[in-house]
């Protein structure tokens, strides 16, 4: 089985050429290229080789702690001694203050050379933008740094068992007492609820101050370990039994009087919380991505070399001088290279800070299309392989199901489909992505965005005159493929600035 190769080359093309961050002022792009290299070595050297053991160990519970697969913890010392954790988090808490588009590049590099130690780790930048924008003075100071330096991993303790996506339902109460507050309840599906690799956690928890419905939550900071050193009322009661990321400890939390403090104002915590959230959908969409990039790579390597059937001529040739073969194999291709270009789109607008409506409504699709592209993926890499991509040994089986659960989490694909109808598109967020579109089909010229817009045009009027909700999975798929005709203008014309301009060509159409 080809081992784990990190597509640095297409992720740094699609940044610069085709989501076109060389417009930003502080984009360098030779940084960005050397520090990709350094993690691109570091994930193929010690984190890949991880993946496939850390999958069929997986995690386990022993008196009351979770203990990580084997290599996960001398992996992650590695991460952190590196400086990994402290790539985006600003200088002055520790960190080396560089912008998101840099957590974009090692974000899908990791990702793809394992999903589950990344799950682990990845909620770490939006913790810290979530105390940047809310935390005091004193919060950002004793806790930012801590986040920085890898002695502190984070998670996010939304869901509970009667409540799911029905965040009105949340019943985990905070009651105040002395200085603080205390939190009592229960939480699943917390990703990284306790693991043996960092010396604290950090859970950033959402809980009920009032019975006044979503207005009556608020969001606490709930350490592991409290003041004097003991550890704090959280007890995993549970891991969760998952399809795939049988490595990432996905735990049923118990809040039993936990001492915590309020972090922005009460009441407000799905604000304070959505900071995060945002942050960890664009994170998801690159997972898709990197599934959808190591299909093709598995694939493509296998039908280059695995020899089947006759060609025209009668001669024995190789799976990928198959048409149908071909077929799939542009099709994962395109699957990832588009996926990856919309989401480096939705990032370097983000960056801009000139466009937050059109950062609002790209982000859903996005996540939908990406997380999407990477379940196909994988799916179309096991036919590459035939029976042999049914089996464990060639790893798409583990893609497989390690992709699905991106469609779910960090809200179900429909959820968003639904967002996107009912409240995105007929608003500002709507118009600001029928400008763009609009400046896509000037800018490239040609007939075939201009009628996309025109098709998605008539699908949004149509949402105020029936049912938005009802219509929200076919109002997403115009949507996407509106954005996708523009990607492809964008990586024809820029095709030829990667190493392989005619496979960026051919898999554009």
């Amino acid at each position: 089985m080809k081992p784990f190769e990190a597509p640095l080359g297409d992720i740094l093309f699609s940044l610069d050429h085709v989501a076109q961050a060389s417009d930003l002022p502080d984009w360098d792009a030779d940084l960005a290229g050397e520090i990709g290299a350094h993690f691109a070595a570091f994930a193929q050297g010690e984190i890949a080789p991880l993946d496939e053991p850390g999958d069929m160990q997986g995690c386990r519970l022993e008196n009351g702690r979770v203990l990580m697969p084997d290599g996960f913890d001398t992996a992650y010392a590695a991460y952190s001694e590196q400086g990994w954790p402290s790539l985006t988090a600003p200088e002055e808490f520790g960190g080396q203050g560089l912008g998101a588009l840099m957590l974009a590049i090692t974000s899908e590099v990791f990702s793809g050379a394992n999903h589950s130690l990344q799950m682990v780790t990845g909620l770490v930048p939006g913790a810290v933008r979530t105390l940047l924008r809310f935390g005091t003075p004193d919060q950002k100071a004793r806790y930012i740094p801590p986040l920085a330096s890898g002695e502190t991993l984070a998670t996010m303790c939304l869901t509970e068992p009667e409540a799911g996506s029905d965040l009105s339902r949340v019943r985990c109460k905070a009651t105040p007492e002395g200085s603080g507050w205390t939190i009592s309840g229960e939480k699943i599906f917390i990703s990284g609820g306790d693991q043996n690799m960092s010396d604290r956690i950090l859970h950033l928890v959402l809980a009920r101050t009032s019975d006044d419905g979503v207005k009556g939550l608020s969001l606490f900071l709930c350490p592991c370990t409290r003041a004097d050193g003991s550890r704090n009322s959280v007890v995993v009661t549970r891991i969760e039994e998952k399809m795939g990321l049988h490595a990432s400890p996905t735990c049923q939390l118990a809040f039993d009087g936990a001492e915590a403090e309020l972090i922005g104002a009460e009441g407000q915590g799905l604000m304070a919380m959505f900071t995060m959230m945002n942050h960890a959908r664009l994170d998801v969409a690159l997972q898709g991505v990197a599934h959808a990039a190591r299909s093709y790579d598995i694939a493509c390597a296998y039908a280059a070399e695995r020899v089947q059937g006759r060609g025209p001529d009668g001669s024995a040739v190789t799976l990928d001088q198959h048409a149908d073969v071909r077929r799939m194999l542009d099709q994962i291709d395109w699957l990832a290279v588009s996926g990856r270009s919309l989401a480096h789109l939705a990032f370097v607008t983000m960056e801009s800070e000139t466009a937050p409506d059109l950062v609002d409504f790209l982000t859903p699709v996005a996540k939908v299309y990406c997380t999407e592209a990477g379940i196909k993926a994988a799916e179309l890499g096991m036919q590459v392989l035939g029976g042999y991509g049914y089996l464990r040994e060639y790893r798409l089986e583990q893609t497989y199901r390690d992709a699905r659960i991106t469609s779910i989490y960090e809200g179900a694909n429909g959820i968003h489909a639904r967002m996107l109808a009912t409240r995105l598109a007929p608003g500002p967020a709507g118009d600001a992505f029928a400008g763009f579109v609009a400046q896509e089909s000037a800018r490239w010229g040609g007939a075939e965005i201009s009628r996309a817009l025109d098709t998605w045009q008539s699908a949004r009027a149509q949402l105020a005159d029936q049912d938005g909700a009802a219509q929200a999975h076919g109002f997403m798929q115009t949507t996407i493929d509106t954005v996708l005709t523009c990607i492809g203008a964008r990586l024809r014309a820029a095709a030829d600035h990667h190493d392989a301009p005619d496979r960026i060509k051919r898999i554009c159409g």
